[in-house]
């Protein structure tokens, strides 16, 4: 483990954690908060492995002022948090929500209080219902409807929330949501999900415009990225690996800071893009937010049929977490130092805004979540973290995934992630060993978190 009083990080190193708003909050009908695709996704049958919902999740709307001393105890220097759509705008139209409003600002004031810099995603998957009737991201409108809200919330919030974070993970939302249907809104669109990648990519920029408009002074994004691995030396899985980097990995780095789409996918896209798209998805970033699980090995599609050309397969001879994820410290480390050579002058400051894993450990007789394997997962990850520093990748924080155990959107609530137990009859919360290793590192860190 990382030795107390000796961090292997540089002074200042920022260590936070994340959360989301579906997966936490709950009152998912009260207050005025409107329904989103999550909200409807999550009651159609055979949707969520186990059945559950989000309706109360781990009720953080009503025990905020709980999790928030949580977060002093931690030590956090920063806490990456959602604002739920439907909650403040309830339609996705028009007037505003007051309740909903009040509840951030007693978010953020919470943090400030306790000396935590809020980091504020706009778009955490939870579109509201009433714009996926009409369309949802695959509607070009959708983006003028986010640019109107992340104006309102830039004007609200900005004069206190430290970093912005326009969308969570396009990749995740225009494969798992409209290519593959495991995700909300479900549909099976395959390739044709382009249109979606698009419109998230220009609905990013647009925001990045309006947080600025507003006052902002930190935007940038959260990408999810993997090290993509060929499953074997041959040609056919070489190409596929390249191809589905491209499509994981470079189909939404290279348009925010190239101002590009990778060549290989251009004609894909190509029908979509109306002059001046481009350049307003290149806005500047202020940091570049990597979210980080794992490596993926990918090997070219046996079916000839296959809606797609290429498929995954396990990565083999390493340790796997409670969710079948491969625990791989070094392909952290590996991807940060490619993202620098790829992008060079074009790539700004890194945050790890998500990173961590889920094993599915209980209280004890005592009452002790007893979770050496995060414990030794997080240790090995920041270990990774400080190589590629040394390295020279500017990588200046580590946002761990996530403070709370919560509901993990398809998996339900089957898998925990979180530093701290949330029993999800009684609601009451456990810190795990991890929260306490977890404090003890921030606290050995020197320099402000």
């Amino acid at each position: 483990m990382i030795p107390v009083g000796h961090p292997l990080l540089p002074p200042g190193f920022r260590f936070g954690a994340s959360t989301a708003a579906y997966q936490i909050e709950g009152a998912a009908a009260e207050d005025g908060k409107g329904p989103s695709i999550w909200d409807t996704f999550t009651h159609q049958p055979g949707r969520v492995i186990d059945g559950s919902n989000g309706d109360v999740a781990c009720d953080h709307y009503h025990r905020l002022d709980e999790d928030l001393d949580l977060m002093q105890r931690l030590g956090l220097g920063g806490y990456r948090f959602s604002i739920s759509w439907p909650r403040v705008q309830p339609t996705g139209h028009g007037a505003y929500n007051p309740a909903g409003l009040d509840f951030y600002d007693r978010l953020i004031d919470g943090l400030l209080e306790r000396d935590i810099q809020p980091m504020a995603t706009l778009f955490h998957w939870d579109l509201p219902q009433a714009l996926d009737d009409e369309g949802g991201w695959i509607n070009r409108g959708v983006v003028d409807r986010f640019a109107e809200y992340a104006a309102t919330m830039g004007e609200r919030y900005a004069d206190r929330v430290e970093h912005w974070v326009p969308i969570n993970e396009p990749n995740v939302v225009t494969f798992l949501g409209y290519a593959t249907g495991e995700h909300a809104p479900g549909l099976r669109l395959m390739f044709d999900s382009m249109v979606v990648a698009h419109h998230l990519l220009l609905a990013h920029g647009r925001a990045a415009i309006a947080l600025r408009a507003a006052g902002a002074t930190s935007v940038g994004c959260a990408n999810n990225h993997a090290p993509m691995w060929p499953a074997s030396d041959d040609d056919a899985d070489v190409g596929a690996a390249k191809l589905f980097d491209a499509v994981w990995n470079g189909m939404f780095a290279e348009p925010m800071l190239f101002g590009r789409y990778p060549r290989d996918l251009e004609l894909l896209v190509e029908p979509f893009i109306e002059p001046g798209d481009m350049a307003t998805i290149r806005q500047p970033l202020d940091f570049y937010g990597v979210n980080y699980y794992n490596p993926m090995r990918i090997a070219a599609s046996e079916d000839e049929e296959a809606d797609m050309p290429f498929e995954q397969r396990d990565v083999v001879g390493y340790p796997v977490t409670d969710f079948g994820w491969p625990v791989v410290p070094d392909s952290l480390r590996e991807w940060l130092i490619t993202l620098r050579a790829r992008y060079r002058a074009a790539l700004p400051p890194i945050i790890i805004t998500e990173s961590g894993c889920s094993y599915v450990s209980e209280p004890d007789a005592d009452g002790v979540v007893d979770d050496q394997a995060r414990i030794d997962y997080l240790d090995s990850h920041l270990r990774a973290v400080a190589v590629a520093v040394r390295a020279g990748v500017d990588v200046r924080g580590y946002y761990t995934w996530s403070l709370l155990d919560n509901f993990e959107w398809a998996e339900g609530y089957t898998q925990r992630f979180g530093l701290v137990h949330v029993d999800y009859e009684t609601l009451e919360r456990t810190p795990k060993r991890s929260y306490d290793w977890y404090a003890e590192t921030i606290k050995a860190q020197p320099g402000d978190n």
